[in-house]
């Protein structure tokens, strides 16, 4: 069986839980979301793995990364990263990759960024599927009526990050 080693890191909007797996952070999630148990199934099934709790040198560097991001010292994160899902989710989670640090997004922006427009539904739904939070930047994805939709951290962690993110571009004082 092959392993998926998985450290902690309690973040100021929340406790997430880093998975690496050869190498490469294949999670970066919100350890108390409602669809915990089924991400990690999808993960562990994909990979033929199972979780094991031990620090990896790239678990740590990515608890580096989130600490300078949440310090206001970072914007973009330069990981290993590999997704685990379909290949809808997968290009879904490579255009969420594309809206930029302090912008937002919307769901049927997302599904016209794939090209498939009348797919807002589906790419709503691998956006809540997506298991590597705040790297893949699922949180900048808001309803078309401007109001912040459903987020697995929670909606006040969702609002916490797009104030950070729009903090960072105010003038220093």
């Amino acid at each position: 069986m092959n392993k998926i080693y998985v450290q902690y890191y309690k973040s100021p909007v929340g406790e997430l839980l880093i998975g690496v797996y050869d190498g490469h952070l294949c999670l970066c999630d919100w350890r108390y979301r409602k669809m915990r148990h089924a991400i990690d199934k999808r993960i562990c099934d994909k990979l033929k793995a199972e979780y094991f709790e031990e620090d990896t040198e790239v678990g740590n560097h990515t608890i580096l990364q989130l600490e300078e991001y949440f310090h206001s010292a970072r914007r973009d994160f330069d990981l290993p990263v590999l997704m685990v899902g379909t290949e809808f989710q997968k290009q879904v989670w490579n255009q969420l990759m594309q809206v930029e640090f302090g912008d937002t997004s919307t769901y049927m922006e997302l599904a016209k960024g794939i090209g498939n427009k009348d797919a807002v539904r589906a790419v709503a739904n691998a956006n809540g599927a997506n298991a590597i939070s705040i790297i893949i930047p699922c949180h900048r994805i808001i309803g078309s009526d401007g109001k912040l939709d459903g987020y697995a951290g929670g909606l006040e962690a969702k609002r916490k990050l797009l104030i950070l993110e729009q903090d960072m571009f105010a003038p220093e004082r």
